[in-house]
């Protein structure tokens, strides 16, 4: 059976990031982080295959993601519209 939402969780705005800022915790499971973003744990596998998602840390088999990451990841996975989009992929 999977815990309960974590307690630091709270509904997103478009303009904040799901974790808040001050964060008594400094890493998260990769379940903890799937559950933060109503994502499957593969989709966090696969994009550590890929060299995608925020940056993550291996201690012996387990994998953890530091709140610092995943805020920035957050944070850079911001748009302002798609046109923004269409521009940074004529860009690549």
């Amino acid at each position: 059976m999977l815990p309960a939402t974590p307690t630091f969780y709270r509904a997103p705005t478009p303009a904040t990031p799901l974790l808040p800022d001050h964060d008594d915790r400094h890493v998260l499971s990769e379940g903890e982080l799937a559950r933060l973003w109503s994502i499957h744990p593969k989709t966090l596998q696969r994009w550590r295959s890929e060299g995608r998602g925020p940056k993550y840390m291996k201690l012996s088999k387990r994998v953890v993601y530091p709140v610092a990451a995943v805020k920035d990841f957050e944070l850079s996975a911001m748009h302002q519209s798609t046109s923004e989009l269409a521009q940074q992929g004529a860009l690549a």
